[in-house]
């Protein structure tokens, strides 16, 4: 599948939401499936552009499990550094150049995006920036494992413990 895909520079902090006390550079031991790559081609790293996001993912995660939130804290946000150049997905008109919707909260909708995704670390990419699918208007990264963990350009920097539950973000879909 050949992608028609312009690159962006991203640089900052991101934030993923992680189990409480996991390390920064934890991964489960089996790679997994995300929307973006199939844990059978890449493992991903899904990091989100603001709390509020992480959050709005965090809720998207267990609505899709079942879990009320009261089981999943305390949790963690690791803040990591980013200054990678990534594909660009991160609007309407980006996602329709290469096949694909808005993304949206569902599972049963990550087939084609990881068919994408799954492409773009064939053609070398070191991952994607794209809306988020859990709270519109805001962004994710994934980044792709290449081998070399974590890729130059990418480092975790701390952890923020969340304690209690947070309020839903505002417009947070799940």
């Amino acid at each position: 599948m050949a992608l028609d895909v312009e690159a962006t520079l991203l640089a900052g902090e991101w934030i993923r939401h992680a189990p409480h006390s996991s390390s920064l550079l934890g991964r489960a031991a089996e790679p997994t499936d995300g929307r973006w790559q199939h844990g059978t081609v890449v493992r991903g790293l899904y990091l989100a552009d603001r709390a509020a996001t992480a959050t709005a993912e965090w809720y998207r995660f267990l609505a899709e499990r079942g879990l009320p939130p009261a089981r999943a804290i305390p949790h963690d946000h690791h803040i990591w550094r980013i200054a990678l150049e990534l594909a660009d997905l991160s609007s309407r008109e980006r996602l329709a150049a290469v096949g694909l919707p808005l993304p949206r909260p569902w599972r049963r909708t990550w087939s084609a995006f990881q068919d994408v995704g799954d492409a773009l670390c064939r053609a070398g990419w070191f991952g994607l920036r794209a809306p988020s699918a859990a709270r519109p208007g805001a962004q994710i990264v994934c980044v792709f494992d290449h081998g070399t963990w974590p890729p130059a350009g990418c480092e975790p920097v701390r952890t923020v413990e969340i304690a209690e539950v947070p309020p839903p973000p505002t417009g947070m879909t799940t």
